[in-house]
Formats: C-alpha cells, structure tokens, sequence
C-alpha cells in the first residue's frame, strides 16, 4: 500500500514526505506524539499566544534553495533575532561586539579598544577568544578574558552540566567576538519566522493526498527491526523507511543507552505589554535557567499580555516525560552511535535523517537541505 514510511513528522521527516509525495510515492508518516512539527511545534497557549511548547526555534539560512521551497509553505515574519545577556545587572549584546564593548567598558575606553581590535584584526570579522588570548598586548587579552568569564563559563557549565575543567578546550577557543556593531545573532541572507506559525508550516507540508499521518502511534508497534528484514505489520516492507528518532530507541537501546541533554520548561503569563527588552535574554553569570525567551517579541504577534518561558537544562534520563535535545559529543559517545549505525547498516532500505538519528545537531535550514537532497534521492529509486 505505502511506497515509503517516515517516521517522525518533525523538519526531516514533513519535507522528506512532502517531495516524496509529490514525486507520486505513497507516503505513511508515524508521530509518536499527539502532534506533527516535532520540536518546532508550536501553538496557541489559552490566551491566545503563539508559543514554542520545546523552545525557542529561529529559521536563518544563506540558502536561497531551502528559503524558496520552505516559503511555498508559509509566508514570513521578517524578524532578525538578537540576543542579549544579564551580565552583572545590565543588558549586553551576544555573541559580544563592538557595541557591547561600549557597555562594559564605556564609551572612553572601549572608543581606544575598538581602534586596536579593527587595526589588528578588521572591521567585521569573527574573531575566536583563542586568538585573542594569544595577542601581545594585555587590553585585547583581558576582552577575552572577560568573554570567557562572563559569556561563555557558567552558561557552558549550566547547558552542558560540566564543571570548568570538563569543558573541551577546543569548544572553548571558538567562542567568537565580533569586530562590528550589528547586533544580530545571526548574519545570514535570509531571516524569519512562518508568519503564522511552524505548525501550519508543516500542516500544508503533509496536506498531500499522497500522505497518510499517524500521530499517537508508535512506530515500534507497527514495524520489526529485529530480524534480517523490515517488517510491517507482520509483513516484509520492500519500500524506504526514513527513520527520525532516536536511533538506540530504534534497536532497544541493545548496546546502551546514548546520552543527551535535556530541558525543562517553565512558562508564565503577565498581564503587561513587556517583560524584557529582546525576544531572548541569556542568563550567563547568575541564575539556574540558561536563557529568558518572550515569544510575541520572537514571532511578532500583537496581544495584550505577554508569556516568557525559562529553559533549565538538565541531563536526560529517558524518564516519562523528558526529551533527549542535545547529542553529547564525544569519541567515546561516536563509537556508541556507530555500532548502531552499523546496526542500521544491514537494512538497505533504511535511512537515517535528523538530529536523533545521526546523532548531531542540526539548524533547521540544514536538516531541510538533507531532508530535499535524500527526498530526491530516494524518488528516483
């Protein structure tokens, strides 16, 4: 009946249906959950505010291919997302720049800084902490320092659950500062929000009379991956099967469990019209939580009152309830995956995509590119 099963209906499982379908591929989407999107879910909170239910999730890209495609699907809120952190009870731009130099050091010193930091380096590039450290003079040393201590240490040690002599060296080094004064996190061509949410995004994704979707529904209940062949429902499943999940979920976690971080999410509601000057404020020298987000401030929804939700990281423990979000990263983590990989290998109609599957992490424009590259290259098949 089905040419091909996806499982998962996040980014990498709605736009590897949606080509496949319009390739004329009988498409069955299974969602574990009670709704599609996967963590770019979002929806209306009972005053009628549009908010990330798994946290705050910003569409960029210099892709002109995964704009045009994503926007036959939406139209866009032209938003460009800039961040902020509480840093020592004032609000300063992150990744640090030109501006917030101004900030910590006023306008004085930062004026002879600044010229230094162009002189050595040039206006507009990102320059890693690393390299700044290794600078002769002592100012440029110390800005690093400051970055380190007071940008990057705690909140590193919050979202990774590490202490300071845990944290790789090499992740370290990359901490950037920005030798301008744009303040947006991110420089990308193309900048947005859907206009009307993710969620319609992907209802108009898989709104294809060629895809069936499943939502509450366990793959696992419906396929068998534990003999030499795919089964569905009892059946062998000759077609493609693009897995999004976790992958140790996939074969019974039978060579151990791969470990993530995790979140909780606290969200609250004030009747005010603003609770912080951006859409999202980093918590990087002080409190349990990493980061603030306001959503109408991210979406640009116009509403009486307003929601903010706090993210506190937290390690995943597979618990009822709790979302495995960030792969850790390591080589003894990578040999883990590979012997499941391996695993995955012996079906030579199975497909891993996706942050769960391949056990890495993604922005939402790269998974959308790999999702449209194996989508095409599975309907030629």
């Amino acid at each position: 009946m089905y040419d091909c099963i996806i499982i998962g209906s996040g980014c990498a499982g709605a736009v590897t249906a949606n080509i496949l379908a319009q390739k004329g591929k009988k498409v069955l989407v299974i969602e574990k959950r009670s709704h599609i999107g996967g963590n770019c879910y979002d929806e209306k909170e009972e005053h009628g505010i549009l908010v990330h239910k798994y946290g705050p999730h910003i569409f960029h890209t210099n892709s002109r291919k995964v704009y045009d495609y994503l926007s036959r699907y939406t139209s866009w809120y032209d938003y460009r997302h800039e961040v902020e952190g509480y840093i020592h009870g004032q609000y300063i731009p992150v990744p640090f720049n030109l501006n917030s130099l101004k900030l910590v050091y006023g306008e004085e010193k930062a004026a002879a800084l600044t010229e230094k930091l162009i002189r050595e380096y040039g206006e507009g590039t990102k320059v890693p902490i690393l390299q700044l450290r290794e600078n002769e003079d002592p100012d440029i040393r110390a800005i690093a320092e400051y970055v380190y201590q007071n940008i990057f240490l705690k909140y590193t040690m919050k979202q990774w659950g590490q202490k300071p002599e845990e944290i790789d060296p090499a992740v370290t080094g990359r901490v950037p500062v920005l030798i301008s004064y744009d303040n947006r996190y991110f420089q990308d061509a193309y900048q947005g929000m859907p206009a009307d949410g993710y969620t319609l995004m992907f209802e108009h994704m898989l709104a294809d009379e060629n895809i069936d979707v499943l939502t509450g529904t366990d793959a696992l209940g419906l396929l068998d991956f534990t003999g030499e062949k795919i089964l569905y429902q009892g059946k062998e499943f000759e077609g493609s099967v693009i897995y999004t999940g976790p992958i140790d979920e996939l074969f019974g976690c039978c060579f151990g469990r791969l470990p993530y971080r995790s979140l909780r999410f606290a969200s609250e509601y004030y009747e005010i019209d603003s609770w912080q000057p951006k859409a999202v404020i980093n918590y990087t020298v002080s409190e349990e939580y990493t980061r603030i987000t306001e959503f109408k401030k991210l979406t640009g929804q116009q509403c009486d009152g307003t929601v903010i939700m706090r993210e506190y990281p937290m390690s995943y423990m597979a618990q009822p309830g709790q979302i495995p979000y960030y792969a850790i990263i390591n080589e003894e983590n990578n040999r883990l995956y590979e012997k499941y990989r391996q695993q995955a290998g012996k079906y030579s109609n199975l497909y891993l995509l996706g942050r769960l599957a391949e056990y890495k992490y993604y922005n939402i424009d790269a998974i959308v590119e790999k999702a449209m590259e194996m989508a095409e290259r599975i309907g030629e098949e």
